[in-house]
């Protein structure tokens, strides 16, 4: 089969495409043949070495979409040719996958393959997110940091569902703010003094919840504009710094910070996902749910995705079609 690895750390010029065996299942496992993966910015990470442990040669990839090609036995909740979305065992770069079943999930036949092909990681993010990390309401004001990337246009719709009353998104340049806009955020701003300008929009009251995927700077200055009472989470560390948090900025304020990882819920509590994906899937058969896909590469031009991935002119979800 044919995959992308990478032999050590460094540019996207360490992504090669190679011929490679198809991979054996064990019990509990099944095969899967890949028709999409995406880009996330935790594969940037991984190919750097900011994240992943050194064990080469290795396929990086968190999410794909495709059809069961193969289950261990007759125990299996799956059989060849159900079509899936799944987070794989070894990586997704490749036309052949193998995935724990506890993260696999059927794809509704409504469900347009690349509508959710785009997004598995995203969309099972932020939904989590907005309805189980913080549980927003009808009376809440938010900010979503890179409020025009993967999560944060997800943030956006899942916001906008829950009544959110005031949906502020930050965004590395100008140009980045119509496709926030068109998702239903009511202002957009650069990451420059925002934190002024989000008080400004809320009556010098502050937010109630801050979505920071960013840290270092960013998180620090987020404090200055969170109302008391109100929640920092903190999800991604994009910026590649560490916020510096107060204790200060909490007791007196009431104000907390609450840290999520996909990454260590699929790998601790997979039941968690599987408890949402019902309801995730409803989401996509919506079709006002958008699904904005900022460009679409094949397998062998995967340097040149990650290249556009860390240009940070993408809006939306880079999407790689696998054959």
């Amino acid at each position: 089969m044919k995959a992308v690895t990478i032999n050590a750390f460094g540019s996207p010029s360490v992504l090669t495409l190679v011929d490679c065996p198809k991979p054996a299942i064990s019990k509990g496992e099944v095969l899967i043949r890949a028709s999409y993966t995406s880009v996330n910015f935790a594969d940037i990470k991984n190919r750097t070495g900011n994240k992943a442990k050194a064990n080469f040669p290795m396929i990086l990839g968190l999410d794909v979409a495709g059809v069961i090609e193969e289950v261990f036995d007759d125990s299996s909740g799956f059989q060849k040719g159900d079509q899936v979305i799944a987070f794989p065992k070894n990586g997704a770069y490749a036309q052949y996958v193998v995935a724990n079943e506890q993260l696999v999930f059927h794809i509704p036949n409504d469900v347009p393959l690349k509508k959710i092909a785009a997004i598995p990681t995203v969309l099972f993010l932020s939904y989590m997110l907005t309805h189980q990390i913080t549980q927003l309401g009808t009376d809440d004001s938010i900010l979503i940091h890179a409020a025009s990337g993967g999560v944060g246009t997800m943030l956006i719709q899942m916001a906008k569902r829950r009544g959110v009353k005031k949906i502020i998104g930050t965004v590395s340049t100008k140009e980045k703010a119509a496709i926030a806009y068109e998702l239903g955020a009511h202002h957009v701003l650069t990451y420059e003094n925002f934190s002024a300008k989000v008080n400004d929009y809320t009556d010098d009251l502050g937010v109630d919840v801050v979505f920071d995927s960013i840290a270092g700077a960013i998180t620090e200055e987020s404090f200055h504009c969170l109302a008391p009472y109100g929640t920092l989470v903190q999800f991604g560390n994009s910026s590649g710094q560490a916020g510096q948090i107060k204790t200060s900025d909490l007791h007196s304020s009431c104000r907390n910070v609450k840290g999520f990882s996909l990454g260590t819920t699929r790998a601790l509590k997979p039941e968690l996902l599987q408890q949402v994906a019902p309801e995730i899937f409803s989401l996509l058969q919506n079709e006002s749910f958008q699904v904005p896909i900022a460009a679409e590469f094949a397998l062998e031009d995967m340097e040149k995705a990650h290249v556009f991935m860390e240009s940070r002119q993408h809006q939306g979800k880079i999407l790689i079609s696998i054959v």
